[in-house]
């Protein structure tokens, strides 16, 4: 294992520590429990909290800012956070109309913002994101996982929120974005988790695992490494059945990196996606390309959909002032 460490006991604090140095006039770092917030935000709305693993950045702790999350808990890494963290967000953050929490698919998530939600003495309500169409269990989650999909759902529940939405409305719009969102991803290596020191899983080098999850999980299944035009298409034609994209609808398209994947090959998926979709009848609206839902050093990417209409165009259009994403 080559790693920028010096302990694996202090690399999520201290690696966290130095996001907020890098954007102090946004983020504030609470240090125990550990949670990263705004460092202002105006009273009088839904506060958003999301949370999960580290090793995934920007997700969730770059998404924290103006127009997205009021507050991210980073767990060790591919390790939920605790319940005292995300409660203690909510609580820090919570703005007089209550905390949405934002929770990916996997089963120490899902109990972990179980136990918080329990904890909590203020209004809440929680969204659940299962974007991901590859497989419907792994050994690490209970039905389809949350993956970069949660990017989506993040984004334009912030801006609802930002705009005055209620609770009840903030959730309504975080679960109609996760209905209306599917991904898929392949990858071509592991990635090395630093407690573990050893790569996650084993894959050849002419191969590639169709449908892996952001933690390297089993897809759907393992094959050999095809051009890139053939991995477009074994990644999006199981999303437009999944979602029933029809001829003449209109779509956000994400090309998301796991990582260790150049830009370029990133940007060249891209134009293929939107080809691929465009032969279809389909119209890409909208496209964000880049590392947005990553798995450490993983060489590999996934191709989110997201079925837009005005209305959810609108959301994710709007402003946002994150260190991740900023328009």
């Amino acid at each position: 294992m080559k790693k920028f460490i010096n302990s694996v006991d202090d690399f999520v604090p201290h690696g966290v520590a130095g996001l907020v140095m890098a954007h102090d006039d946004l983020l504030a770092l609470h240090a125990e429990p550990l949670f990263v917030h705004r460092r202002s935000a105006k009273h009088g709305r839904v506060a958003l909290v999301a949370g999960g693993g580290s090793g995934h950045e920007p997700l969730h702790t770059g998404y924290v800012g103006p127009g997205m999350l009021d507050a991210a808990c980073p767990g060790q890494v591919f390790t939920a956070p605790l319940p005292d963290q995300i409660a203690a967000a909510a609580r820090h953050v919570e703005a007089g109309k209550g905390v949405l929490l934002i929770v990916k698919n996997y089963a120490g998530d899902g109990a972990s913002f179980q136990t918080a939600s329990d904890m909590l003495d203020l209004d809440h309500a929680t969204v659940l994101v299962n974007d991901d169409v590859a497989v419907e269990s792994s050994t690490h989650t209970v039905g389809r996982r949350g993956v970069a999909g949660t990017v989506v759902v993040e984004k334009m529940v912030g801006a609802a929120a930002e705009r005055g939405a209620d609770l009840f409305e903030c959730k309504a719009i975080g679960d109609r974005v996760n209905a209306c969102t599917a991904s898929m991803g392949v990858a071509f290596t592991s990635c090395t988790v630093p407690d573990a020191a050893a790569p996650t899983f084993d894959i050849g080098p002419a191969d590639m695992e169709i449908g892996v999850g952001i933690h390297g999980e089993p897809g759907r299944y393992r094959r050999a490494v095809a051009p890139a035009d053939e991995i477009v298409s074994l990644l999006v034609e199981p999303l437009l059945k999944d979602l029933g994209v029809a001829r003449g609808q209109q779509v956000l398209l994400l090309v998301n990196g796991f990582g260790g994947t150049p830009l370029m090959e990133l940007h060249l998926l891209n134009r293929i996606a939107g080809r691929h979709l465009q032969e279809r009848g389909i119209t890409v609206r909208r496209r964000l390309v880049g590392n947005f839902a990553t798995s450490l050093e993983m060489a590999g990417a996934s191709i989110t959909l997201t079925v837009l209409d005005d209305a959810l165009a609108a959301l994710w259009d709007a402003p946002v002032t994150t260190p991740a994403l900023r328009w």
